[in-house]
């Protein structure tokens, strides 16, 4: 039986295998299963997570689990937030406010005065910055804010990838991003330059070298990454 043959109901509390109940057993809350062969849920006792046996893989209980990437998951105790291994011990010793998912074994963070930054597989920070939000990391580039409430984008070392901020972006994807400037939403390349002159209220990521947008009226519409609009 795979992970990925497992499913959960509607009402997300029972696993299901080719469309029956898995365990007898049904939970509070139920995730799915990752490639680890593991599952964060909930139940009377708390929050743990299981193998695809049903059978809770540690004695600890926690307020809420996530689940794994990377072999990681982010767990809640009165302590705080942090990340546990594939055998549910701590990888780190330090907690945090909040605590998202590995991504390219890098991971962002938020500490108890609010501020954001990422860190290695060991809890170590990768840079020196600190943001009032930091985003995952996709292809090496990652979104943060700074205190002036601008974005901008960075590498796994803190470094700027160019030295323009916007209202709101987006991360990479294909060589380009989705930016918000006084003007209205857009396409900037790596350079964090524009790809055409248009703004618009709403644009989506390019699938295959075409993205939707909303025109400024409403209107929708696609354009191309020339800026040929159709």
């Amino acid at each position: 039986m795979n992970y990925f043959d497992i499913t959960v109901n509607t009402s997300q509390t029972q696993y299901l295998y080719q469309g029956k109940p898995l365990f007898s057993h049904t939970f509070l809350n139920a995730l799915n299963f990752h490639k680890e062969g593991l599952a964060a849920v909930l139940d009377e006792s708390g929050a743990y997570h299981i193998n695809i046996k049903g059978e809770a893989i540690y004695r600890e209980r926690y307020d809420r689990t996530f689940g794994f990437y990377y072999e990681k998951a982010g767990v809640i105790n009165n302590k705080g937030a942090f990340h546990i291994d594939i055998n549910g011990k701590p990888i780190y010793n330090q907690r945090y406010k909040w605590v998202g998912n590995y991504q390219q074994n890098v991971c962002a963070v938020r500490d108890f005065y609010n501020f954001y930054f990422h860190i290695d597989e060991k809890g170590n920070s990768l840079y020196d910055e600190k943001y009032t939000y930091a985003g995952d990391f996709r292809d090496g580039i990652a979104c943060v804010q700074l205190e002036n409430e601008k974005f901008t984008h960075i590498y796994k070392d803190g470094s700027k990838v160019h030295n323009r901020y916007f209202y709101d972006l987006n991360v990479y994807h294909k060589g380009f991003a989705c930016a918000k400037d006084e003007k209205g939403w857009h396409h900037i390349d790596i350079y964090g330059k524009e790809i055409y002159q248009y703004r618009f209220l709403m644009i989506e990521p390019f699938y295959n070298g075409l993205a939707l947008v909303t025109d400024l009226e409403g209107k929708k519409g696609v354009i191309d990454e020339y800026g040929d609009c159709s």
